[in-house]
């Protein structure tokens, strides 16, 4: 059977240092990605910074299957016009 380990939960002050790192550009993504799959980082955040990923590849998917329709939809006009 897998031994339950108990873990000190993220207090407030290590939350909102989170969140002044996560307002750095470029900084922002490195870290999410750390703490993500380091093996060191407090499940919470872990999970946090796994779902915050999961969450950017769907709107970027989302954002791309939307410009792709657009840019269909554009081409197909100017095709229409000739």
């Amino acid at each position: 059977m897998e031994e339950i380990k108990k873990e000190i939960p993220m207090t407030v002050w290590n939350w909102i240092v989170t969140w002044f790192i996560m307002a750095i550009p470029v900084v922002n993504l490195i870290m999410l990605f750390v703490w993500a799959f380091s093996k060191k980082t407090k499940i919470s955040k872990s999970t946090w910074a796994k779902a915050l990923l999961l969450l950017a590849l769907i709107g970027i998917l989302i954002f791309l299957l939307i410009f792709v329709i657009g840019t269909s939809y554009m081409t197909i006009e100017k095709m229409a016009e000739m």
